[in-house]
């Protein structure tokens, strides 16, 4: 009885200090949006990791599936020449007997005895040069089979570093939506307003100024960027319905005639870097500790694919985030 009174009573106490302690503070609409912003950095600097993961896994792909069409093509020519001491075998022995080199090569590796001059002296030149062949083939194939083997080994932890990013990249997305559920519908409407009013106010076209393009190839990637105007943000996303950061870029440039890499880390070394007082039209921009890149678009805009739940749209430089650099590209 004792017991279970002093139980009693501990439990009334903690309810008693639960009921009377204070409300776990809301958070407030400024801290809901710089915690959100730095998600969506986190997510993007994530994403772009995947997007080399993905590349990364597709040039093995294809490097494994190249090799293996070789081996599998080695083999058949191994499997001729093989063939073809085969039948000198057969002819020598209907004519009294197999010479001892080509028994010795059909019951062991040539290897042991092509080094050998007392065994080359019993072959004829026909003969030395198909077993040539034949060592030469055995030792490349050998070699593309551990290059296989060692590229698949390289896929496979491709794969999980793919699986793993996959996971990051959801998972900061769902811990920024869930904050974003923290606000109310006013609240929320009031956040969308202010993170869209630069992008409203000063992406008209006529705005941006009359200034020179970076190059010929500045000018077109620009011009066909701005023809994905309101096309939605995606993680992964490279166009035409929908893209991410490096994805616009990229997808942009392509359409200017000039392959670039894929992803912000891979985009920073694809041209000059260049300072914020030199930046032209078209040049790329580099911002978050290569977290976010976008096209410069004159009188301090850029032409971006922002973040999740956001559109490819003009936005002034200042609200983005900490510029780093510019990459002036070239064909």
């Amino acid at each position: 009885m004792t017991v279970l009174t002093t139980a009693a009573a501990a439990a009334v106490a903690l309810t008693s200090q639960a009921a009377n302690a204070a409300p776990a503070e809301k958070p407030s609409k400024d801290d809901v949006q710089a915690k959100v912003h730095k998600l969506y950095e986190d997510a993007g600097r994530a994403t772009d990791k995947l997007n080399g993961a993905e590349e990364k896994q597709e040039k093995l792909e294809k490097e494994i599936s190249t090799i293996q069409d070789n081996v599998a093509k080695g083999q058949e020519e191994l499997n001729e020449l093989r063939e073809g001491i085969g039948l000198a075998a057969s002819a020598q022995y209907r004519s009294g007997g197999i010479d001892s080199s080509i028994q010795l090569f059909l019951s062991a590796d040539p290897d042991d005895y092509l080094d050998k001059a007392a065994t080359l002296d019993q072959l004829t030149s026909q003969q030395v040069e198909s077993l040539k062949k034949i060592q030469e083939k055995q030792r490349t194939l050998a070699q593309q089979r551990q290059e296989a083997t060692e590229k698949l080994e390289d896929l496979a932890e491709t794969r999980e570093t793919l699986a793993d990013k996959k996971k990051e990249v959801q998972g900061k997305l769902a811990a920024a939506q869930k904050l974003l559920n923290t606000l109310t519908a006013e609240e929320k409407a009031a956040l969308d307003e202010q993170e869209t009013r630069a992008s409203r106010d000063a992406g008209d076209r006529v705005e941006l100024g009359n200034e020179a393009p970076a190059s010929s190839y500045g000018a077109a990637a620009l011009a066909a960027a701005d023809t994905q105007v309101g096309k939605p943000y995606v993680s992964g996303g490279s166009g035409p319905n929908s893209y991410d950061c490096s994805g616009l870029t990229q997808w942009a440039y392509a359409q200017a005639g000039v392959s670039i890499s894929r992803t912000t880390y891979t985009q920073q070394n694809d041209g000059t870097k260049i300072g914020r007082d030199q930046l032209k039209l078209g040049d790329m921009v580099f911002f978050n500790d290569l977290g976010h890149v976008g096209l410069y678009a004159g009188n301090g805009m850029v032409l971006h694919a922002p973040y999740p739940g956001k559109v490819v749209r003009y936005e002034s430089m200042s609200t983005i985030g900490s510029f780093q650099f510019g990459v002036r590209v070239v064909g």
